[in-house]
């Protein structure tokens, strides 16, 4: 009878174990990335508010659209919540950096935010103390934000900005623009910052829209088309609904060629019901 072999396997046989080996292994580092990047998304929805507030004549809705390559989480957030004094804090923000250390020092920007605000409703001072308190705790990144704060019973609307994107609106009226507002510097650089605050007062229904740099700009897209993009839209769909309108902003990140997240907030007021 003739015998097996009992020698050591062949070069095909070995070239095949490894290929196995290598391949079991890239499987695993393929989880590993699926499960830390699905672990940093679901800390990010959990940092960004579970609901909206609506008033009378006041429809808000919000759009996130997280890195295009769907690797890098980011820090954008938006916000909106009601005042001690009965007003509307709208916010929203990026943060420096893309990773899940930016997702948590967004969260503390937003908490910072909000606690500072309860105690004041003046915007430039709720951003003042907000850059002070991070400095302080020593984070070592920074953030740009647009903090507004609406009275829905004067109408007033007050605006201040820490480096970030200006605010697109339209009204029923006819008139829209890009509110090229002077704002201060990113939260978070330099102590004792102040913040410029704008005010107007919304006399007419329009919509106002906030949204980060991920939506407008790219490295082969200047800000000022894609600034330009977003004042169309907005101008063209001042009446729709907002979360029609917020998801058409946010698509815009789609033409930038950006790999960054992006944030959209949308307010539409129905104008006011009598006169002051």
């Amino acid at each position: 009878m003739r015998g097996h072999s009992t020698g050591p396997p062949d070069d095909g046989q070995q070239l095949l174990t490894t290929l196995g080996r290598l391949v079991d292994q890239a499987l695993e580092q393929m989880k590993l990335q699926r499960a830390r990047v699905e672990l940093a998304l679901a800390l990010q929805r959990h940092m960004l508010p579970p609901s909206l507030p609506q008033l009378p004549g006041l429809h808000i809705a919000a759009r996130y659209a997280p890195s295009q390559d769907g690797l890098d989480v980011g820090g954008d957030w938006y916000d909106a919540f009601l005042m001690m004094d009965g007003s509307l804090g709208l916010a929203v923000g990026d943060v420096q950096g893309h990773d899940v250390e930016a997702i948590a020092f967004m969260g503390q920007v937003r908490t910072s935010l909000r606690a500072i605000a309860e105690a004041t409703s003046d915007p430039r001072e709720v951003l003042g103390r907000t850059n002070d308190l991070l400095i302080s705790m020593g984070g070592g990144l920074f953030a740009t934000c647009c903090f507004l704060r609406f009275d829905p019973v004067t109408r007033d609307l007050t605006v201040s900005r820490a480096g970030h994107v200006p605010m697109v609106w339209a009204t029923a009226g006819g008139r829209s623009g890009i509110a090229l507002d002077r704002g201060g510097p990113p939260l978070g650089v330099v102590r004792g910052e102040s913040y410029p605050m704008t005010h107007r007062r919304l006399t007419e229904a329009g919509v106002l829209v906030l949204l980060t740099d991920g939506v407008v700009e790219g490295p082969d897209f200047p800000i000022e088309e894609g600034l330009a993009e977003v004042h169309r839209l907005v101008r063209a769909g001042f009446d729709a609904d907002p979360g029609v309108l917020a998801s058409a902003v946010v698509k815009v990140a789609e033409h930038t060629g950006h790999r960054d997240d992006a944030a959209v907030l949308v307010v539409r007021y129905d104008g006011p019901t009598e006169p002051l």
